[in-house]
């Protein structure tokens, strides 16, 4: 399985959308809440290139985007085999 890492907020609907997802296949991630710990934020963007809005999910180290990308790529049918890989 690969490692998932989501940078979120707390009051975030499409943050709790994307983590909802996850868990509903089984899929641990590591959250990293920027608004508990803002020194995190530049690292957000960095990883991001260049965005700034939450959240921001990695899969296997790479960049899938936010919500409405994790969403497409599960409709796609492409999503578990990213988590897989």
């Amino acid at each position: 399985m690969a490692d998932v890492e989501i940078y979120t907020k707390e009051f975030c609907g499409f943050c709790a959308r994307a983590k909802k997802l996850l868990r509903a296949k089984n899929v641990g991630f590591k959250e990293i809440p920027i608004d508990m710990e803002p020194r995190r934020r530049p690292e957000m963007i960095e990883r991001a290139g260049g965005k700034t809005t939450v959240p921001q999910i990695f899969i296997g180290g790479e960049h899938v985007g936010g919500c409405d990308e994790l969403v497409a790529l599960d409709r796609a049918g492409k999503l578990d085999a990213l988590l897989e890989a």
